[in-house]
């Protein structure tokens, strides 16, 4: 399996407060790994870190062999990663459709709504297609987000508590369904939660 994912000695901080140190931490190319532990143990800044959102990193952040630490977050971005922030994440001024259609600008449109609906078909959402995001429920967000980030095909999936808006009924059936697309992508999945 190809090493999508390095991690080494990793520290992080918020200025000058420190949040998490020495991390280390490998992900293959369609391995899930998990990070689990309670709620302010560091889990989501770890993967701010890996997506250069608004923290401090110090270590070795390699993406297939190449060196990211200190590259900006645009071009992080450009190599394939996706990130699902903890909460609904949704573009509120577009459609569902045009929610999920928003990272695949470049394809042709016809492309775009294809890939779209099958994965909101997926998610269960397809009949929300032509709907604002404001109308939906919290899980419905979330699983337009999931929706959104997958429809690229992410080499890596950052997951930052992606059910945990899920009542308990749908929560096993979307986790597989989201689960099965990232194996069927061989994307390398990071997943944070304190939910085992």
């Amino acid at each position: 399996m190809t090493q999508r994912l390095e991690i080494r000695n990793l520290a992080v901080a918020y200025g000058r407060t420190a949040v998490v140190h020495g991390i280390d931490l490998h992900v293959q190319a369609g391995e899930m790994v998990a990070l689990l532990g309670a709620n302010g143990a560091g889990k989501t800044s770890i993967l701010r870190a890996i997506s250069h959102q608004q923290v401090t990193a110090k270590g070795t952040l390699r993406f297939e062999g190449q060196d990211i630490i200190d590259m900006a977050a645009p071009a992080i971005a450009s190599l394939g990663i996706a990130h699902v922030p903890e909460g609904r994440g949704t573009f509120g001024d577009l459609t569902v459709l045009e929610n999920v259609c928003f990272g695949i600008s470049s394809m042709p449109k016809k492309q775009q709504r294809t890939r779209a609906l099958e994965l909101l078909g997926r998610l269960g959402m397809a009949d929300a297609a032509n709907v604002y995001p404001h109308t939906l429920s919290g899980g419905q967000q979330q699983r337009v987000a999931l929706a959104r980030a997958l429809a690229p095909s992410p080499r890596v999936m950052l997951l930052d508590e992606p059910f945990s808006s899920l009542d308990a009924r749908l929560r096993d059936q979307i986790r597989d369904d989201t689960l099965h697309v990232l194996k069927e992508l061989n994307t390398a999945t990071l997943l944070v939660t304190h939910d085992p």
